[in-house]
């Protein structure tokens, strides 16, 4: 099958022989594409190179042949945001979730556009946890497995003033004021959930609940084994 000037975001690349590449890429039309660029050394190959960078909008074509699509050709749409810091480990946050969880040869373009939004995102520098909560909610909507958050799992309207857990196929379920500190502090407040489902910006205190209930989500969607940037990333507050 021959792929021809398809949009996508390259999600990882590693070397691979000597002059190789071999290519991680949410792709619009066809889901997430493992491509191997052949013979991408040497000065005439600089530019290819710089295009299949994590996090680089790109059009390619390639041809798929078994597992990996052969790289044709592929050229940069932009100019890849320049990260640095805890924003650098948000995009290795978002693409090892996205290589996780995006499924191989199908297309899913409400993931593409959503990883679109949350790229510029980090370029504009705006707050990281909020992006990263926003991305994780378009995420598991995109893949079918979100959940209402205004409404809990009796189909009762969320309260504001309440705290709840999110179970990963019923979603919000809410505490019993008896429930210990330490699973308190674990969930998320019933206004930052409504904050999440209008986006709208919630208080920065509600951040860290929602963080962790959200990965409780995503754990289970990637089936109890957690991600490296986790061990990484320390709980990231609004600047």
């Amino acid at each position: 099958m021959r792929i021809e000037d398809e949009p996508g975001f390259v999600l990882h690349a590693r070397h691979w022989r000597e002059t190789s590449l071999l290519v991680e890429v949410l792709s619009l039309n066809h889901g997430r594409i493992g491509l191997l660029a052949r013979g991408v050394q040497g000065e005439r190959k600089q530019l290819l190179r710089a295009a299949l960078q994590p996090l680089q909008a790109i059009r390619f074509s390639a041809v798929q042949r078994g597992e990996l699509a052969q790289l044709r050709n592929a050229e940069a749409e932009d100019a890849a945001p320049r990260l640095q810091g805890e924003a650098m480990l948000a995009a290795f946050y978002l693409n090892e979730l996205v290589l996780r969880l995006a499924p191989r040869h199908d297309p899913v373009p409400e993931m593409h556009a959503a990883y679109a939004t949350v790229r510029e995102r980090l370029r504009a520098g705006e707050s990281l946890a909020w992006s990263l909560r926003r991305f994780e909610r378009d995420l598991l909507d995109a893949l079918g497995v979100g959940f209402d958050l205004e409404l809990d799992a009796e189909g009762e309207p969320i309260d504001p003033a309440a705290r709840y857990r999110l179970d990963p196929q019923q979603g919000a379920r809410r505490l019993l004021s008896d429930r210990g500190a330490g699973e308190r502090n674990a969930a998320a407040t019933g206004r930052v959930l409504l904050a999440l489902a209008r986006d709208q910006p919630p208080e920065a205190v509600d951040l860290p609940g929602l963080r962790l209930s959200l990965r409780e989500v995503l754990m289970h969607h990637l089936g109890g084994r957690g991600l490296k940037a986790w061990d990484m990333l320390r709980d990231l507050s609004p600047r």
